[in-house]
């Protein structure tokens, strides 16, 4: 298992290290002078040289490249062009936001998917099964932001029983904080179990068809047992995959939960350094995201060795 984890491990090094060379190369992909980019067409000269000089761009790309890989490997990302502020403080900051949301979303998700899902596929002869997977049907087919915005009108306009967005801070006032994320929770969470329980149910169903379920049932093995040991722990496989590229969707799709709800955020940050063409920023962002992603394949690797030993060897 050591080697596995080992093996997975060193490919999730050599992927953020690509993704690095490509994060930086996004900066020489800009036509002309990245500097009359930012600054625009009527900046001084003075201003541009300046410029040049705070981005690096009077010295190689290589030794650029080597020296900012160097910075971030000690928490050095570079200074907002933006913000004049380092660009590690301001993404640690964001995300204090973007990490609870994405995870309470993920484990609502799940918590209303999984039983769901396994619930249509034993009660496949039953009204219950399309009445499931209808509603899953719609719920992947409604946009979150939509759904955002319909929470926001049902229960803030109307009920006053949740704030409409914003974000007071944990150190601030935690309570009201958590009161602010209810909702983008519920538009990213629901959206994502809809999702989830179709693939649980797949999963579900082509186990509970497999020859030795049925042994297992004729053996006279309770429905539990039946259910929860060899069936649910055989579909885990699937059912982590789209776990994992769900919680990926959720990070990602943050970026406009974010705006709908004012939350101050990696989304918002990603959207404030596009429109300033913030580059230092920006990079910053874009390494973290795909780090992130990286990090979470490489954590589903990982599950997949616990659940299916055969998959160690491979």
């Amino acid at each position: 298992m050591l080697g596995f984890i080992a093996r997975r491990f060193l490919t999730a090094v050599v992927s953020v290290l690509l993704a690095s060379v490509v994060v930086f190369s996004s900066l020489l992909a800009v036509p002309g002078d990245p500097a009359e980019a930012i600054l625009g067409l009527n900046a001084s000269p003075q201003a541009l040289t300046a410029l040049r000089h705070q981005l690096g761009l009077d010295r190689p790309a290589a030794a650029r490249y080597l020296s900012w890989l160097g910075g971030i490997a000690h928490g050095d990302f570079g200074e907002s062009l933006n913000y004049q502020r380092p660009v590690g403080r301001l993404i640690g900051g964001r995300l204090a936001v973007s990490i609870p949301l994405t995870l309470a979303s993920a484990l609502l998700a799940c918590l209303i998917a999984l039983p769901l899902g396994v619930l249509a596929a034993l009660r496949r002869e039953t009204l219950v099964d399309p009445l499931i997977t209808a509603a899953s049907q719609l719920g992947a087919a409604v946009p979150s932001f939509w759904l955002g915005l319909m929470l926001i009108l049902f229960f803030a306009v109307r009920l006053h029983w949740l704030p409409a967005g914003g974000f007071a801070g944990w150190s601030v006032d935690p309570v009201r904080s958590l009161e602010q994320l209810a909702l983008p929770v519920l538009a990213l969470g629901l959206g994502q179990a809809a999702i989830i329980t179709r693939m649980t149910r797949a999963a579900m169903i082509e186990v509970l068809d497999q020859d030795y379920v049925r042994t297992a049932r004729a053996k006279g093995l309770a429905p539990r047992r039946v259910v929860g040991v060899h069936a649910l722990r055989n579909a885990m496989v699937t059912i982590v995959t789209i776990f994992g590229l769900s919680l990926t969707n959720v990070f990602i799709g943050s970026i406009i939960i974010e705006q709908v709800f004012a939350l101050p955020g990696m989304g918002r940050l990603v959207l404030t350094a596009i429109g300033a063409r913030d580059f230092p920023l920006l990079q910053g962002e874009i390494l973290v995201y795909a780090t992130t992603i990286v990090g979470l394949s490489f954590l589903v690797d990982v599950a997949y060795g616990l659940l299916d030993p055969r998959i160690r060897y491979t």
